[in-house]
């Protein structure tokens, strides 16, 4: 199994923390928000390989910190992948620079896409074990308890399988207060299907327009993220994470 790092943003919206410093390499209590993720992908014992997919500005950041944090964790072999572009204007997308990682890196097996900048308090081995017994699509989800929360985000309803059944990217009147969050699984099976909305000229960036465009044509499942879980995407979601991480640690 391999993993796919989504870390090729610009997050404009944080700066000027994130001039020089890609955001998630951004400290949250003590340590960058990716080696959080790394930490708590780590339990998944059949992933080998995780490639971080991010641009030619922070090719080096990252593979400097994948240099350092595998001397502290050997279990990932790090690749990091530059997509060569420089800024919002000609960035390829989430959904492109996963079509850049299949494609360019021949991979042909399950993966796991992660967004770099969330923060989960709790460790992902029962979503491996649940995508193995799935093998299946499968999209993690987070109930965010308020309808305008939501809009931000997307909306999705699901049937007594945890199978979806309706999926909109930021609706404007939700129904529902659970989200989708940018960790999702795809098996061997549905690789193509990426590449087909690729090569059909769909939308490129936001990484649940895929999920959105794949549920109607396969099964496509959830599975409900236990705990606590941040979209770092300003500077108080930022600050938020850190308290609440500094108190968990201490």
């Amino acid at each position: 199994m391999k993993v796919i790092v989504l870390a090729a943003g610009y997050a404009t919206r944080l700066y000027p923390l994130t001039l020089d410093k890609p955001k998630p390499l951004l400290p949250v209590a003590g340590k960058p928000m990716l080696e959080h993720v790394m930490d708590n992908l780590a339990p998944i014992p059949y992933i080998d390989v995780v490639y971080v997919v991010t641009n030619a500005k922070f090719a080096d950041h990252f593979q400097k910190w994948a240099d350092e944090y595998s001397k502290k964790n050997s279990q990932f072999c790090f690749e990091v992948v530059n997509d060569g572009t420089t800024d919002d204007s000609n960035k390829l997308g989430a959904i492109g620079d996963t079509n850049l990682v299949l494609t360019s890196r021949g991979v042909k097996e399950d993966i796991i896409i992660v967004g770099g900048d969330n923060l989960f308090s709790d460790d992902l081995f029962e979503f491996g074990e649940y995508c193995r017994k799935k093998n299946a699509p499968v999209l993690a989800v987070y109930d965010v308890g308020n309808l305008e929360e939501i809009k931000k985000y997307n909306s999705i309803e699901i049937d007594e399988e945890g199978q979806i059944t309706f999926f909109e990217e930021k609706p404007a009147e939700p129904k529902s207060t659970l989200t989708g969050i940018a960790l999702y699984y795809y098996p061997e099976s549905a690789l193509p299907l990426i590449r087909q909305y690729i090569a059909e000229g769909n939308n490129p960036d936001q990484p649940g327009r895929l999920v959105q465009w794949m549920y109607k044509r396969v099964p496509f499942y959830t599975w409900k993220v236990p705990g606590l879980w941040f979209d770092v995407g300003s500077k108080e979601t930022l600050e938020q994470a850190n308290r609440v991480f500094v108190d968990r640690s201490v």
